[in-house]
């Protein structure tokens, strides 16, 4: 034990003469009759001797100044050594996105480690290594005293990019205070870290607080097969075996499939393959650490070019169109069919299912009602993909991006002076450019097109003679590509090289809408960013746009953040883990290594002392009047045990105080006091898309009361049941999740307490109208979560239940699903005010009500569009009228049998 306040102890050197002063109390008063003033007579006036103070109230009163003292002296159990050296600290927080998954937990130890340093009276400098929001490279600040450092620290979050080790040590060559206390993520976050560890070893002494082991899960970017997509993870060496599930999710936060990735032991990598169907793969928009703490490293954002895209092959059916090594749809085949879904068909059949590339092998496309339907539907932002041959060659058609040359060019041959052709580098703003031109790629024969002024432009791909070998032209919101050689290997040998197949996925990827391909150089704009904890926000003021080849190669930093870039119908993405360094753990460098994977033991105790201190002064308080005969003993008794009592109870109140200041907050989620304002609240599933749509819903729905009603509704809470008290929240918003673990029974106990005070749970599966088909297994994890929950008998909500009828009047209940029916209690509950506690629901209304940074509705309503967002919104309200007022219009139920009572 120590003393925070040891100076304080030297009013112990009083106790002898408090002692001296305290030994001698006034004798208790007595009552004397005497019949008149005559008997005074004779009577002699004698001093007093006053009586002593018993030595038991004695012990007392010298304990309770004792006690009061050593209270005072802050003491401290099971405290920690004081940090090496002296003079100033400096404190370096490692801020980058590895130090994410535990951020509490890291606060909590570094407060604890502050605590030391501020009983010392030392000051402090802070260094955080990551570059800031503001892209200011580390800098040590200013000295401050602790108590501001502590202010500073509960401004600071995880960022989304790695610690700069490099700059880092650079401002730490500029340091000479009196020792470093390092707040470490346990990586080495790239090549820097050599000189960032020298650096440190030059300012010994370093008290570093670290992770027992660096046990970091980076998800990386996909591989995309044939018929899968194959998530990659990646962590530190040596950590023995273990699993780590991997989420694949829509656009509107449904989990599509679920795999586990195995690590074998001491393995730095894994693998799981996520097999779907090309119409749910196509819907994918991230990949999710399933089991692992929030962080941007956990978090995976997918655009087209994870997708299969689907590409028709036009054929016209005639005999030996598909020969081996002959056929025109042969190369094309083999060449799309990894990395697409290849239709075939005629143009027709094609053109009635979503189609994003229609490839034309030496077809003519003749006037009428093919070229029509064709030249409609590349408007509407199709890409018309053509390969010459000797009948385009023939007969040249309209649908084309040059005019041709009648006839064909043949290069090389017993009748010509001429050789084949070879293939000149692609131009920087073509689709093509940075694709290796094979230098054995011969061209025999080829179709010409007309010099104009605007060839140039048009053309994407040339030969060495500079005929073009690949031109292009705009229609609409589409394009048509012409390739002046055909599919197969009579004109060229481009279909058997690994370029063709390179040129075309470089097509597929530029149509449709494909992120970034057609827009050259152009730059896309920062749309949603990601944050340390991987939720996607607003950008902020210093992000700046990167092209399509720039966001390939572009390490994420201050600039450019990860997350989504390019309008709404055209995002690319950009992913921590794409272009950074795989994980590697970072030796110990401190000169004293304190792991922070335990609690800090301290325990202060000064309240708990005082607190005593109070009760013994209010027992000598009630027995000093009892021997003065002032107070009877009865009441004496019931007066102490009162005192004794509270000042326990704020002792109790001192200490859970004291243990607060420590954590992030003494409310859920470290927000303000629940109790200052009226919140909704939602069950935390520690799945941040599910979490992140509860909250972002219930606060569209708050707005959507605020503006409506008289109510007003504070900022949504996230709750952890079993942790975070439930009794300030009127309703409690739970999203079922097919993964959602066993509640335990803490949390059984508090959902169960939560209902019987009156509290409301809704319940939602998220499964809309289609069983299981939007929230695959929720059904049955609601069965396996509910087990213990007292839930009533239910019946169907109908028009005439109140919660229809508490502010609009509902006849449906819809979210952003309709179709499936809504839950509450069957029977009344006098106890309850006959309030339904629990109401069960799978429409999904969290995604129906919820608004993004800039107040839109991110997520669609389907099928009734913005009609079924207002009835939902509606249903929203009447469930705050109805968790807030409880049955205030249940006579409005029975207005008809009050009227027939009446006889009216």
């Amino acid at each position: 034990m120590i003393f925070a306040a040891p100076w304080v102890l030297l009013a112990l050197a009083a106790l002898p003469l408090l002692w001296w002063l305290l030994r001698v109390t006034p004798p208790a008063p007595r009552r004397e009759r005497f019949p008149a003033i005559r008997l005074l007579l004779g009577l002699t006036a004698a001093e007093e001797t006053p009586a002593r103070t018993p030595w038991w109230l004695l012990a007392l009163r010298l304990t309770a100044a004792a006690l009061i003292i050593v209270g005072l002296a802050r003491p401290v159990l099971h405290a920690a050594g004081a940090l090496a050296g002296d003079g100033p600290v400096l404190v370096v927080v490692d801020d980058g996105w590895a130090a994410a998954p535990d951020w509490p937990r890291r606060m909590r130890a570094l407060d604890g480690a502050l605590e030391r340093v501020a009983r010392a009276g030392r000051r402090v400098a802070l260094l955080t290594t990551a570059e800031d929001a503001a892209a200011a490279p580390p800098a040590i600040s200013p000295l401050m005293p602790v108590a501001e450092l502590r202010r500073r620290l509960a401004a600071i979050r995880p960022l989304p990019w790695a610690s700069d080790r490099a700059a880092s040590a650079a401002a730490l060559a500029g340091w000479h205070g009196g020792g470093v206390l390092y707040l470490a993520d346990g990586l080495t976050d790239g090549p820097g870290w050599r000189a960032f560890a020298a650096a440190l070893a030059r300012l010994a002494p370093v008290t570093e607080l670290r992770r027992a082991a660096p046990d970091v899960t980076l998800l990386l970017p996909p591989r995309a097969e044939a018929d899968r997509l194959v998530a990659r993870l990646a962590r530190p060496a040596g950590l023995p075996a273990a699993r780590q599930a991997v989420l694949a999710q829509s656009g509107d936060g449904r989990t599509l499939a679920r795999v586990d990735a195995a690590f074998a032991a001491g393995a730095t990598g894994a693998e799981a393959a996520i097999a779907l169907p090309p119409e749910l793969r196509n819907q994918l928009s991230r990949l999710v650490l399933a089991d692992a703490a929030p962080s941007a490293g956990g978090v995976v954002l997918l655009d087209e070019r994870w997708r299969r895209r689907p590409v028709g092959l036009v054929s016209e059916g005639a005999l030996g169109v598909e020969t081996p090594l002959l056929g025109k749809l042969f190369y094309l085949h083999r060449a799309l069919d990894p990395y697409t879904e290849v239709r075939e068909g005629d143009v027709a059949s094609l053109l009635k299912r979503q189609i994003s590339v229609i490839v034309l092998a030496d077809h003519v496309v003749l006037d009428g009602p093919e070229h029509d339907a064709l030249a409609n539907w590349v408007q509407k932002g199709g890409l018309l993909l053509r390969f010459a041959g000797p009948q385009m060659a023939a007969h040249p058609d309209s649908l084309l991006p040059v005019t041709l040359l009648e006839g064909d060019r043949r290069l090389g041959g017993a009748m010509s002076w001429s050789k084949p052709a070879a293939l000149a580098a692609f131009a920087s703003d073509s689709p093509f450019a940075g694709l290796a031109v094979p230098p054995d790629v011969r061209v025999t024969r080829q179709v010409l097109a007309q010099p104009d002024a605007a060839l140039a432009a048009a053309t994407w791909a040339r030969l060495t003679d500079g005929t073009p070998l690949v031109t292009q032209a705009v229609r609409g919101a589409g394009r048509v590509v012409l390739f002046h050689v055909t599919a197969n290997a009579d004109w060229s040998d481009l279909p058997l090289s690994g370029l063709f197949v390179d040129m075309l996925r470089r097509l597929v990827a530029v149509a449709n809408g494909v992120s970034g391909g057609e827009r050259g150089g152009q730059k896309l704009a920062p749309a949603q960013i990601m944050d340390g904890f991987g939720v996607l926000g607003p950008p902020p003021a210093v992000a700046t746009g990167l092209t399509a080849a720039e966001l390939a190669n572009a390490a994420a930093g201050p600039r450019h953040p990860p997350g989504l870039y390019g309008p709404a119908a055209d995002r690319r993405v950009l992913n921590l883990s794409a272009n950074l360094p795989l994980p590697v753990a970072a030796p110990a460098v401190g000169t004293r290594v304190e792991p922070i994977d335990a609690a800090s033991a301290e325990q202060p105790i000064g309240p708990f002392l005082l607190a005593l201190a109070l009760a013994l002064l209010a027992a000598d308080l009630l027995v000093s009047l009892r021997l003065r005969g002032l107070l009877l003993a009865r009441a004496a008794a019931l007066l102490v045990m009162a005192l004794v009592t509270a000042a326990m109870v704020g002792a109790a109140m001192v200490a859970m105080a004291g243990s607060a200041r420590a954590q992030d907050g003494p409310w859920p989620q470290g927000g303000p006091n629940p109790a200052l304002q009226t919140r909704l609240a939602y069950v935390v599933t520690g799945d941040a898309q599910v979490d992140a749509v509860s909250r972002a819903g219930l606060q569209g729905l708050a707005d959507f009361v605020n503006h409506r009603t008289a109510a007003v509704l504070a900022a949504p809470a996230g709750v952890v049941p079993g942790q975070d008290d439930l009794s300030f929240y009127p309703l409690l918003y739970w999203p079922i999740t097919a993964d959602a673990p066993t509640p335990s029974e803490a949390m059984v106990t508090a959902l169960n307490a939560f209902t019987a005070h009156g509290g409301i749970i809704l319940i939602d599966t998220r499964g809309g109208g289609s069983g299981a088909g939007f929230a695959p297994g929720a059904a049955s994890a609601l069965e396996r979560l509910g087990q213990g929950l007292a839930v009533p008998p239910l019946a169907p909500l109908t028009s005439s239940h109140v919660l229809a009828r508490s502010f609009y009047l509902l006849r449906e209940f819809p979210g952003r699903y309709v179709g499936e029916t809504v839950w509450v209690q069957r029977d009344q509950d006098r106890s309850n005010d006959s309030v339904s506690p629990v109401i069960i629901g799978a429409n999904d209304w969290a995604a129906a009500w919820a608004v993004d940074g800039q107040g839109r509705n991110p997520y669609a309503a389907i099928p009734g569009g913005e009609r079924q967002r207002l009835l939902a919104y509606r249903f929203g309200v009447n469930l705050v009228m109805y968790a807030l007022t409880g049955n205030y219009k249940g006579d409005q139920v029975h207005v008809p049998a009050i009227l027939e009572r009446l006889g009216q």
